[in-house]
């Protein structure tokens, strides 16, 4: 796997979005953090349909909460950035890192203030006024295109 970037799940809600990402990872050898608990059975035929035979391809690691992760991205000193609506700072205007790991919350709440503050970045997707987000499988497809076109 190359580890030159790395997607993080917090406490997902629809298996069929994860599905989705992992599969979208596995094509580009993104390694996929997922950071419990899920809002579904991680083992969920959904899950299983969206992603189809590429979650055997998946470089997929599982975090047991928010601190179990949080441990192991300080011990491997990763720069954490998160995608939220709540930044000013777009995407498409950020240098990302090698290393870095793009952090997206729950499809129906976000992260929390704790998540919040712990990221080294906050970014966003400039939408149009009056919208609400943009599903969060088109969101990790975008930014993480962008931080891939960077890194080379």
């Amino acid at each position: 796997m190359n580890d030159r970037l790395r997607i993080a799940l917090y406490q997902p809600d629809i298996a069929g979005n994860t599905g989705t990402i992992l599969r979208f990872a596995a094509c580009l050898d993104i390694g996929v953090d997922i950071i419990e608990p899920a809002g579904f059975p991680l083992s969920d035929r959904a899950l299983k349909r969206a992603g189809m035979d590429y979650l055997e391809m998946a470089a997929l690691s599982r975090h047991a909460d928010w601190h179990a992760f949080e441990e192991w991205r300080k011990a491997h000193a990763r720069r954490l950035v998160l995608l939220t609506t709540k930044a000013t700072i777009a995407y498409t205007g950020f240098a990302f890192a090698a290393g870095d790991i793009l952090l997206f919350g729950r499809e129906s709440a976000g992260v929390t203030e704790e998540v919040h503050q712990a990221a080294d970045a906050r970014l966003t997707i400039p939408m149009r006024a009056g919208a609400r987000s943009i599903n969060v499988a088109l969101s990790v497809a975008m930014v993480a295109g962008e931080a891939l076109r960077q890194l080379g």
